[in-house]
């Protein structure tokens, strides 16, 4: 295989156009541009989760799903191509069911925290809900596959779960979810002084 990429600075971008794999040119703000520069920083915050010290089958499902992104981003870069897979969805689907398996239960809103592996997953899980938004705003003006949108709400949910499992498993874990302190800020406001926030004495 011949290399792919000869030359990094083309130039041909300064009129502020960019091209796409079919050989157009889009404007940078163009919301297919935004879709894929939206995967590809969801991908640049999984790097950086990854460059942390991971349970070695976690590890193995991200960089499984850094793969899956740049056949999602060579999708949307290809008006009219088909190459992220159903199966990669149902992939994802099979991970969730595997890792939610060994939490508790959420009885609580939980705050985007924890140890810094576990606060790294929350940041790509925020990154791939804007990455999910710009794919279903660009689903309106083009015609897109389903997959796409699909793996990324599905990645979001992921990344949520495996957030809670690096809190009790990865390095420097705190064995807990961050809750949010509900009970307290109702207090703090008003709302109750005797903890269960009904106003009580």
């Amino acid at each position: 295989m011949g290399h792919r990429l000869t030359q990094i600075a083309t130039r041909t971008g300064d009129d502020g156009s960019t091209g796409l794999g079919d050989g157009s040119r889009v404007a940078k703000d163009h919301l297919r541009v935004h879709a894929l520069g939206d995967v590809d920083e969801l991908n640049s915050a999984l790097g950086l989760l990854l460059s942390e010290k991971l349970p070695a089958r976690l590890r193995q499902q991200l960089v499984e799903v850094q793969h899956q992104l740049f056949n999602l981003g060579g999708e949307l870069a290809i008006p009219g191509s088909s190459l992220l897979q159903a199966e990669a969805v149902i992939a994802l689907d099979a991970a969730l069911a595997e890792h939610n398996a060994g939490l508790p239960p959420l009885k609580e809103f939980i705050l985007p925290g924890g140890c810094r592996a576990a606060a790294l997953a929350h940041v790509a899980r925020t990154v791939a809900r804007r990455a999910e938004r710009a794919v279903v705003a660009l689903a309106h003006m083009e015609v897109l596959n389903d997959a796409p949108r699909q793996y990324l709400n599905r990645l979001s949910d992921l990344l949520f779960v495996l957030a809670r499992v690096l809190n009790r498993q990865g390095e420097g874990a705190t064995g807990q979810d961050v809750y949010w302190q509900s009970r307290r800020l109702a207090a703090e406001s008003g709302g109750g002084t005797d903890g269960d926030g009904d106003g009580g004495d």
